[in-house]
């Protein structure tokens, strides 16, 4: 595996996107809601033929309310595709919506070579069925997942506050990982207690711990500022977490 050195701040930061990318954003509840619009937004600044796909096989509904800001009811990537078209504009971003959960089934169809893929899910066993298919199937590719880990009460009754996440990257070229797996290091992954689509629901987290809402935004801006170090041929880590409370970001590896 390899990586660029840790940034000099007076490096300038220049990102390329190839015309014909393709990225798939996948999820689209609390934290790739955020995601979907501010790289919309990136996307259409960049000036080139690039594809953006949003991938989500839930509804919004009237509870999600307090943490996504929607305009109907109805499928997310449909809603999310409806909402985002006036910005798209007469732009080189080409704008589409599958209405589907990734599953063993479409995972080949959904996930492609060369794509750069967008995990905005809240369970891991879906991070491990397409972290797997890019490293099995898969020569070139970059994986960014985020999330935070909610509120967890533990056995001894104590409850995690809920306010820290963290983005993983996973980079293959030419058949080659220069970072590692989503299930390296992380057996929440790698062995997931939750099913496809399955995993807490988070309009629950949200309601009984209102941190959560700010935990998103920080989980979207490091997915964001992840791809955007990716495209600047400049990310120089596996992995950042972070937590609100204590005001800190840490990159691993």
């Amino acid at each position: 595996m390899s990586r660029v050195p840790a940034l000099d701040r007076h490096v300038q930061l220049v990102p390329h996107v190839p015309p014909g990318t393709t990225i798939k954003l996948i999820g689209l509840g609390g934290v790739g809601s955020i995601v979907a619009r501010y790289l919309t937004l990136f996307l259409r600044s960049v000036d080139e033929d690039v594809r953006l796909v949003l991938v989500d096989g839930d509804a919004y509904e009237a509870d999600n309310a307090g943490r996504v800001a929607f305009e109907r009811h109805g499928n997310k990537a449909d809603v999310t595709r409806e909402a985002l078209l006036p910005m798209v504009g007469e732009s080189r971003v080409a704008l589409s919506a599958v209405g589907e959960y990734v599953t063993t089934d479409n995972v080949a169809r959904l996930v492609r070579e060369g794509d750069i893929v967008v995990l905005a899910v809240d369970n891991h066993a879906t991070r491990k069925l397409v972290s797997h298919h890019c490293e099995s199937a898969l020569s070139d590719c970059c994986l960014l997942s985020g999330g935070n880990d909610g509120v967890e009460e533990l056995a001894d009754g104590r409850v995690l506050r809920g306010t820290y996440g963290n983005c993983q990257v996973y980079v293959r070229r030419a058949g080659n990982d220069e970072t590692a797996p989503l299930t390296h290091l992380h057996p929440e992954i790698a062995e997931p207690e939750d099913e496809i689509p399955g995993g807490p629901d988070c309009a629950e987290l949200a309601a009984s711990v209102p941190q959560i809402l700010f935990a998103n935004l920080m989980v979207a801006s490091a997915i964001l500022n992840a791809l955007f170090l990716h495209l600047s041929g400049a990310l120089h880590y596996d992995e950042v977490c972070f937590d609100l409370a204590d005001a800190l970001m840490q990159p691993l590896r």
